[in-house]
């Protein structure tokens, strides 16, 4: 399975090269996702272009050559590591990112801390990243089971929806995500009545949406992601539990709404960091971004991140000289606070959380949409001090007490 993993690694390599020499040699960065299961649609390929843009728009102040390297951990934390490990000590790689699926997450942020490099996780869902497992070589960008757990749950609580029961994947990720949606529904006084968990990318889950029926519960809480979304979603309509439950997907992104189709996924709620039709600026990088794209998608908040968060990457090495120093890099981030085309306004904090506003987004019905991808509606803005995780609340041991 590494064997695949290194192929994959060799062909999607891409050198850009500036004409003025270089500073310090090559800058590395890899792309580690899911490219052929449940995230690929979400991550995969598009994450990679995402790259190549950032080394792109880097380059046009030539100081340093880039190369962006990818490889599929295969949703396997012992792959993932052991791509890692062998990048970081082989390849010559200084910052991998991205990094769908919280348990290949956590074991890449040990082994770039242990290695004193750079791990920034704009597919990674898990709080703890910057919570108890927090490190001083870690960036958490784009979004968190802390925000999407709370914020998600708040709105559906401030419906009525008081009784809760999970259909969860069974890893770090669902676990996370189910217990800081449950924090929310407890601290306002609803109930959570129970949960089910299913394996991660299972085709089938029928018996796990009749236990979720049987509860009688209010609110069915989705605390999945990707393609496992989409078929709890299709399947759930199969059984009609929208018609005396209401199915709330925690985790929901872009292409999980042509997956679905308007009919199904319209008035589905969404909580998002970014999205393409947000202002100008955000619909001319998309715009670029789908031309170039295999399947012509435009990018989810995911893939916005990892375009962000390597040009911010960049620009610290830049500060800094060199890209040695992982640790160096990461305190240079969080000294210098940027105003970014897609994400606004972002601010690093010292447990490695990247700040910025979120946005509360509904499904379009088919009337309302004018093409495939015009499909959200903004419907409120959640400003960057409310969006996350209060910085004294995530014991993280990098936070001064």
């Amino acid at each position: 399975m590494f064997k695949h993993a290194v192929a994959a690694t060799a062909l999607f390599t891409v050198i850009w090269s500036p004409a003025q020499a270089e500073m310090n040699g090559a800058t590395r960065i890899g792309v580690l996702n899911d490219m052929s299961s449940v995230y690929s649609d979400f991550q995969g390929a598009g994450s990679v272009l995402a790259a190549r843009m950032a080394a792109e728009e880097f380059a046009k102040t030539p100081k340093r050559k880039v190369e962006i390297l990818s490889a599929d951990h295969q949703n396997k934390p012992d792959i993932g590591a052991e791509i890692a490990r062998r990048w970081f000590d082989v390849d010559g790689v200084d910052m991998i990112v991205d990094v769908p699926n919280s348990a290949v997450a956590l074991a890449v942020a040990d082994i770039a801390r242990d290695k004193n490099k750079v791990f920034i996780g704009s597919g990674a869902g898990t709080a703890l990243l910057t919570g108890a497992k927090c490190s001083p070589n870690t960036v958490h960008w784009t979004y968190d089971t802390w925000s999407m757990g709370h914020g998600v749950a708040r709105g559906l609580l401030q419906q009525g929806g008081k009784t809760w029961f999970f259909v969860t994947a069974d890893y770090a990720f669902g676990d996370d995500l189910q217990k800081q949606a449950s924090e929310q529904v407890n601290a306002e006084g609803g109930q959570v009545l129970g949960s089910v968990r299913h394996p991660l990318g299972t085709s089938d889950f029928s018996s796990f949406l009749l236990q979720a029926q049987a509860s009688k519960a209010q609110v069915i809480g989705l605390a999945n992601a990707g393609g496992d979304t989409v078929n709890t979603i299709k399947q759930a309509g199969e059984f009609n539990l929208g018609a005396q439950q209401k199915i709330v997907a925690l985790i929901f992104d872009l292409q999980s709404v042509p997956a679905l189709g308007l009919k199904t996924a319209q008035g589905i709620t969404a909580l998002n960091a970014f999205y393409w039709d947000l202002n100008d600026q955000t619909r001319a990088w998309s715009k670029a971004y789908q031309e170039r794209h295999p399947n012509k998608d435009m990018p989810n908040h995911m893939q916005a991140g990892v375009y962000s968060a390597t040009l911010d990457y960049l620009a610290a090495v830049d500060r800094v000289g060199t890209p040695s120093d992982g640790r160096g890099v990461v305190t240079a981030m969080k000294q210098n606070p940027v105003d970014d085309p897609l994400f606004g306004h972002v601010v690093i904090r010292p447990d490695g959380r990247a700040v910025h506003s979120m946005y509360m987004m509904q499904v379009k019905t088919p009337d309302e949409s004018k093409n495939k991808w015009d499909v959200f509606k903004v419907t409120a803005t959640i400003p960057a001090e409310q969006a996350f995780r209060p910085l004294d609340q995530g014991a993280c041991p990098l936070v001064a007490k």
